[in-house]
């Protein structure tokens, strides 16, 4: 099995023997290899290079290669770990895979197709993990840690502290553009810290065919254009969380087989037989209203108790107010330093503005309002002009709300509740039918 590219790999083994069985069989797979004699030095190696994968022996001299997985998952950007265990010390393995590590093979290897199997697995998930986080952070500035001065979002995170310590399932809810991601990251950071990779994927972004194949990965050959095994994000996700955003529009088809993934911790790839297991703790996210999806058959009941085991709601930001100055600030100092703007400030007629806008857009909107307005400021301060806030929207009344609310109605039920399409037909904004939809009580 050929590797992708020129991967690097780390041997950690003190018998020479082994530790050139090892070498020699990834090299021959194409992977580039270095090699250690012992968990000190491979530590080392490790501090100065960077690389896809492991590969250490668990009972060596000096450090351990339980107390050596520990220090690689404190490295900024730790490889996968793959450790071989002695027959009977199965044991030692499985400590060490909560430690952090992948994998464990057991010596002797029963010979190199086994070696390079778990090899490229290791190494596809690295890559997947890494490409998942550049695509989630490429062009967004986002808040890494939740800002609030709001008894509402303080009363959240007090939910996300007692529910982080557990492996429980949470289903967060709220508008679009309340930050339900920035509190998922806060979940995955008060429970695994630094450790154990954090994998998103928006459920409403891809075709059903790749949503599939994203999530539970395919085997080569199990449809036209799989050149070669993909990992999914289930295995990428194992020892972290994998956040599920969007998950209302998740496909019917598909519901069942999250289902199973949810209740069983099992799975199989795309056009596989082999039942695979994943250790990940699942954090959801929508803004529709999952008991009416339930209620009009688009949502499997079991699918929904299943995932709001505990659920969070996010409050939109016009009723947490103490927020926004807070918010500001502090997309006023992210902007001003990536666009070189430095001493820029919100004058204080600006802020007056945020606090007197409604945001139906929420964070996200405020987020765009001042990174615009960074761009347009000519002076030192940020005036309210240069937020470029619309008026607040006007509410319909009478016959005339009536008649607006009708027509809605019957444009979602001809494009069979899709909102974008609905918003197309009608010729307004996502984001206008949206608020209209809430004003309305049209779920």
């Amino acid at each position: 099995m050929k590797a992708m590219g020129k991967a690097k790999v780390l041997v950690i083994e003190d018998e020479p023997a082994m530790r050139n069985f090892l070498a020699d069989a990834l090299r021959a797979a194409d992977y580039t290899v270095d090699e250690a004699g012992d968990g000190d030095t491979g530590l080392k190696m490790a501090r100065r290079d960077d690389y896809a994968l492991v590969l250490t022996d668990l009972k060596m001299p000096g450090l351990s290669g339980l107390e050596l997985v520990k220090a690689l998952r404190n490295l900024p950007d730790p490889p996968e770990v793959v450790v071989l265990t002695a027959y009977g010390t199965v044991a030692v393995a499985v400590e060490a895979m909560k430690a952090g590590a992948l994998d464990f093979l057991e010596k002797p290897v029963s010979g190199p197709d086994q070696l390079r199997l778990v090899t490229a697995r290791a190494v596809e998930r690295r890559r997947l993990l890494s490409e998942n986080e550049r695509l989630k952070n490429a062009g967004r500035v986002s808040v890494l840690r939740p800002v609030f001065e709001s008894p509402a979002m303080r009363a959240v995170m007090e939910q996300v502290r007692r529910v982080a310590a557990t492996d429980t399932t949470v289903l967060i809810t709220g508008e679009s553009g309340t930050g339900k991601e920035v509190v998922a990251r806060e979940i995955h950071r008060v429970r695994f810290g630094d450790h154990g990779p954090f994998v998103a994927i928006n459920c409403a972004a891809l075709p059903e065919s790749l949503l599939e194949s994203e999530l539970f990965g395919h085997e080569k050959g199990a449809f036209t254009g799989a050149a070669e095994r993909k990992i999914g994000l289930l295995e990428a996700a194992s020892g972290g969380t994998l956040f599920l955003d969007e998950v209302g529009e998740l496909p019917l088809s598909l519901q069942p087989k999250l289902l199973r993934v949810l209740e069983t911790r099992e799975f199989n790839r795309v056009g596989g037989v082999r039942t695979l297991g994943t250790t990940a703790r699942f954090v959801a996210a929508t803004n529709r209203d999952l008991a009416s999806l339930v209620e009009a058959g688009r949502f499997r009941p079991d699918l929904y108790y299943r995932l709001s085991v505990f659920p969070v709601a996010v409050p939109p930001l016009r009723e947490r107010p103490e927020d926004i100055v807070a918010l500001a600030k502090e997309f006023m100092a992210q902007a001003s330093v990536r666009l070189s703007r430095p001493g820029l400030v919100l004058s204080e007629a600006a802020l007056k503005a945020c606090l007197a806008y409604e945001w139906p857009g929420n964070v996200r909107e405020l987020r765009n309002a001042i990174e615009r307005a960074c761009i347009l400021a000519d002076g030192p301060q940020i005036g309210p002009a240069d937020l470029g806030l619309a008026a607040p929207p006007q509410h319909a009344s009478g016959l005339l709300a009536e008649v607006e609310r009708d027509t809605i109605l019957k444009a979602l039920r001809e494009c069979h509740g899709n909102r974008k399409a609905t918003a197309a037909r009608l010729g307004i904004s996502l984001r206008t039918l949206q608020y209209r939809l809430k004003e309305y009580g049209i779920v």
